[in-house]
């Protein structure tokens, strides 16, 4: 095969398997995030991104070398999702610009492909930082081209094995080429994923098709589309074991308490721990309850209505929704990405006329904008994204609508967001007065949030648990550990003396009481504040804050 050339067949089955490749090794690739924080994990995005040209792929015969790069590349553009899926779209819609001029494609074309995506990615972001996919990309696709000009015979297999080979030495020094990276001791997660993808496109090109792990959903799978979001009780699935330290104290007092807030309750006890499994939407109360007995010496805690919707994400990823695209009625529109119904109630009075649902853990594909956009009756549609890891997903838009207008405000939090609304004069005659005034409301606002670690950690030699809070404030990590405390100083960080306004927006699992204390703890920093509370239902976040 040492001469063999790249047809389209060869590069449809490439591709698939590439798809195989991320979805078998996407928990590997979300492990590499560096804040422990539950997110649009790097894997799971690049593992959906790829499913969506995977599906397309699937329904073509024999396609030509042109065909199958161009139905790649359309798929990934509208399939993406995340930052590191819109880089993969961007990557492979420039290898199409090469792959198409051509019949077949032996070495030097694959590496001249690869450079052109390189290109294109690196015209799309606006500041490319290095430690990234991107430098992995271009490192390795100048090692092929280098290679080509000294031997242009090379084939297709000798120049993805050199585009491998040097991937993985750029891969490895990322560590030491982002500062964060460096703090946290792991490598950049889309440069993984990545090269994750070209190995199963090496294994295809190879004649290798492998039994993988996690391979698409067949029909023989469960139809998660069928269960009803709503027939889910409850929303945290929580576990936990707790030394017994207190032997005196009731574990039928436990059982009690803990059946009351939630079902599905197991308690296994003896001499020296108690475990815990209960399904409950006040899972920190649970945790409270164990932490009487003792410490707590491991915590699991799991969103089942996210984890229900990626499955039904998953499930339809193979379902592509036809565009209907809403005639305009008026000159302007707004589409924003939130998640819970609190917080679409409070976008829709606002003025939003479409509200994707979305945001961490649960990342919007541009298609799932785009469509958005399409049922907006105006010319001209603002898009807030509320989340940097939405952006580019929300950017690849504006190309992709004709008939309309899209503008992109580049919210990234859900208070940004709110603010940006707000500044909003509906009777502006110029486009530009809307974004401007958006933009600036947007430069006023402090964000912070109150989360809980996904996952085991250590960053700045700090060792993080899976289950205890966390607090981010302008998404960077801010404290770690108990309830109060990570709060306390989330506040701290944020409130300053010429503050004036401030919102707490409280989620799944939190009461108005609890919420009242978060207020509390904002007027003891500064009594002056004016201090909307408002019942986001959100999921991931405890609490959204917001400071101005």
């Amino acid at each position: 095969m040492a001469d063999q050339k790249i047809t389209g067949a060869l590069f449809q089955s490439m591709v698939i398997e590439g798809a195989l490749a991320i979805a078998e090794k996407k928990e590997q690739v979300n492990e590499l995030n560096v804040f422990p924080v539950p997110d649009g994990d790097t894997g799971t995005n690049m593992s959906l991104t790829m499913a969506a040209a995977m599906n397309e792929l699937h329904k073509l015969s024999e396609p030509t070398l042109a065909k199958a790069a161009d139905t790649t590349a359309s798929a990934l553009l509208r399939g993406a999702r995340g930052n590191s899926g819109v880089i993969l779209s961007l990557l492979f819609r420039g290898m199409a610009k090469k792959l198409r001029e051509a019949d077949e494609a032996a070495g030097c074309e694959l590496a001249l492909a690869l450079r052109e995506g390189v290109d294109t990615a690196y015209k799309a972001v606006m500041k490319p930082a290095e430690g990234t996919i991107l430098t992995v990309s271009r490192v390795a696709a100048q090692r092929a081209v280098e290679a080509c000009q000294a031997d242009p015979s090379l084939s297709a297999e000798q120049v993805l094995v050199t585009i491998l080979e040097r991937g993985q030495e750029a891969l490895a020094e990322t560590v030491h080429q982002n500062p964060v990276l460096e703090k946290a001791g792991v490598v950049d997660a889309g440069g993984c994923g990545f090269l994750a993808i070209l190995e199963g496109m090496l294994d295809a090109l190879r004649g290798i098709h492998k039994e993988r792990t996690a391979a698409a959903p067949t029909k023989e799978s469960a139809d998660f589309a069928a269960i009803a979001d709503e027939d889910i009780t409850f929303t945290y699935c929580t576990e936990f074991i707790a030394a017994r330290k207190d032997k005196a104290r009731n574990v039928g007092r436990l059982r009690a308490i803990l059946s009351e807030i939630g079902d599905s309750l197991v308690v296994v006890e003896d001499e020296d721990i108690v475990k815990v499994h209960v399904h409950t939407d006040a899972p920190n109360r649970a945790l409270e309850e164990g932490l009487k007995f003792g410490p707590l010496l491991t915590v699991k805690i799991e969103n089942m209505r996210e984890q229900h919707t990626a499955k039904v994400i998953e499930g339809t990823a193979d379902a592509p929704r036809e565009r209907v695209i809403v005639p305009a009625e008026k000159k302007y529109g707004f589409v924003a990405v939130a998640a819970g119904d609190g917080l679409k109630d409070v976008f829709t009075d606002l003025g939003v006329d479409v509200v994707v649902q979305g945001g961490q853990t649960m990342n919007p594909s541009t298609d799932d904008i785009l469509h958005a956009v399409d049922a907006v009756p105006a010319e001209i549609v603002f898009v807030l994204p509320n989340n940097k890891n939405i952006i580019m997903a929300a950017e690849q838009a504006v190309g992709l609508s004709d008939e309309k207008k899209v503008v992109v405000i580049p919210t990234k939090t859900i208070p940004q967001g709110i603010s940006a609304m707000l500044a909003v004069d509906p009777d502006s005659k110029r486009e530009q007065d809307i974004a401007d005034a958006m933009q600036t409301a947007v430069r006023g606002v402090r964000s912070g949030q109150v989360t809980y670690a996904a996952r085991d950690s250590e960053f700045d030699g700090k060792k993080i648990r899976q289950g205890e809070y966390l607090s981010l404030y302008e998404g960077r990590l801010c404290a770690s550990g108990r309830e109060n405390a990570v709060i306390k100083k989330l506040v701290r960080e944020m409130v300053r003396e010429t503050s004036t306004f401030a919102t707490v927006i409280y989620g799944e699992g939190v009461s108005e009481a609890q919420a009242a204390e978060v207020e509390a703890l904002l007027l003891k920093e500064n009594k002056g504040l004016d201090i909307s509370v408002i019942n986001g239902g959100q999921p991931v976040y405890y609490y959204i804050l917001s400071v101005e």
